[in-house]
């Protein structure tokens, strides 16, 4: 018995014996006289046994065996579920083990092993929240953020966009560096998935922004100075999206806390599924925004979305790329990075003027292509052979050595071998292109501009 149970028997014990009343009884205990009158009649049937619970001593039927317990710790020690921190840790159990336990029994369960949670916890401090967006596709974030996420030891930096109004991760997309080809397969899984966004979110990184565009829109700048549209900007203004600029990381804290998350998370994700490489990862990345987001996301206030499907004729192939104009040449060839391309004969290429103005599209998903009018070509690369009059030639003297005599045939290339020296190929080609997308890109403070 308890120092408060018996407490409570010596005060019902007199209570009984009619030292005190029963309303004297009620207040010293600080519960009801009906509740007293009921103490006295267990008491007077029972004795002391009846202020004592029933379940006092008795293991709750919802209980953890130990056996239960000692398999939640033999987890908690292999490769990748020491890392996680201890909610992911639950949701862990729940999808690869079946064991379902509630965060405060866990809790205490890892806690009792001296165990801590990797997770760190900052002090916290007070910021005036910005209000979410009313509908989803309002406004979408968007940032990358570089971090050890294979567990290799080679930074990569995870592209991402997430919507304000729901908190949905809508894209993710791993990447070497920070570059377009990350924003580019992003921005595709989100329309692909979700729709297009009415606006876009980013920093005043020069993949969305020219670095000559605060210039441009200073108070003394001179009449008629214009800013270049980046290609990024350029892919978003034909699907009828607005880039807004923030100025400092906190404008959008929301992906900024997504990072905080992910990198607590998608380490241990990868560890436990063997994941070690770029390709495998974005695989994965496909299907694990959707478990994130059950997770993860909230109700927006109207449920009436403002993502949007493609409209009719867009092929987001021909607008998620690099486009630039050239102009043909008689033959139907232009110059591109360096290289000459030419126009494959098609049923409509005959249709192309001479010095038609095109605009060649790169990426690498379609590699080099040619558009005029809403009509797209093929191209192949193109060897510009110059035409030399015919020198006749002398009989090839022998030298004094017969021994070091070669037939002339011997000088020619095998069979299979490029001999023209240098031919672009198919793949110098997509070399160009991927040059082009997975080039590291710079903020305009650090001196480094896009092309």
């Amino acid at each position: 018995m308890t120092k408060e149970q018996h407490k409570r028997y010596v005060t019902i014990d007199k209570a009984n014996s009619g030292f005190i009343t029963v309303k004297e009884a009620a207040a010293e205990l600080g519960i009801t006289e009906r509740q007293i009158q009921r103490l006295k009649k267990g008491v007077s049937e029972e004795g002391p046994a009846a202020l004592i619970h029933k379940n006092t001593n008795r293991t709750p039927s919802h209980a953890l065996t130990e056996g239960t317990k000692k398999k939640i710790l033999s987890i908690r020690k292999k490769a990748g579920y020491k890392n996680s921190n201890f909610k992911h840790f639950q949701e862990l159990l729940d999808e690869h083990h079946q064991i379902k336990i509630s965060y405060s029994a866990l809790y205490n369960l890892l806690k009792e092993d001296n165990q801590v949670s990797p997770k760190k916890r900052r002090r916290y401090k007070v910021h005036r929240r910005r209000k979410r967006q009313e509908q989803a596709g309002s406004l979408v974030q968007t940032d990358a953020s570089p971090y050890d996420w294979l567990g290799t030891g080679a930074e990569l930096n995870l592209h991402g966009m997430i919507d304000d109004a729901t908190g949905q991760t809508t894209g993710l997309y791993l990447c070497k560096n920070e570059c377009m080809l990350g924003y580019y397969e992003t921005a595709r899984r989100m329309i692909t998935a979700y729709g297009r966004p009415d606006a876009i979110y980013a920093d005043r990184h020069t993949i969305f922004r020219s670095p000559n565009a605060d210039k441009a829109e200073s108070v003394d700048a001179p009449p008629g100075t214009k800013a270049n549209e980046t290609q990024f900007g350029r892919a978003m203004s034909e699907l009828g999206t607005r880039i807004i600029a923030a100025r400092t990381p906190q404008a959008k804290g929301r992906i900024e806390r997504l990072w905080e998350t992910l990198q607590s998370r998608l380490p241990v994700e990868f560890e436990i599924r063997g994941i070690k490489d770029i390709d495998t990862a974005n695989e994965f990345l496909k299907t694990y925004i959707f478990a994130y987001n059950s997770e993860f996301a909230v109700e927006p206030e109207d449920r009436e979305s403002a993502f949007l499907p493609l409209d009719d004729g867009m092929v987001l192939d021909h607008i998620l790329c690099i486009k630039e104009t050239r102009k043909l040449d008689h033959g139907q060839v232009f110059s591109y990075r360096g290289k000459k391309y030419q126009i494959e004969k098609s049923k409509y290429s005959n249709w192309l003027p001479p010095r038609a103005e095109i605009t060649v599209m790169a990426s690498p998903r379609i590699g080099i292509k040619a558009a005029y009018k809403n009509m797209v070509f093929e191209v192949k690369p193109h060897n510009d052979v110059k035409k030399e009059k015919p020198i006749e030639e002398a009989a090839p003297e022998l030298p004094a050595d017969p021994s070091t005599y070669r037939s002339e045939n011997a000088w020619n290339p095998r069979e299979g071998l490029a001999w023209q020296p240098g031919l672009p190929s198919y793949k110098e080609m997509m070399e160009i292109v991927n040059e082009i997308f997975e080039k590291p890109y710079g903020h305009p403070k650090a001196g480094v501009t896009a092309a």
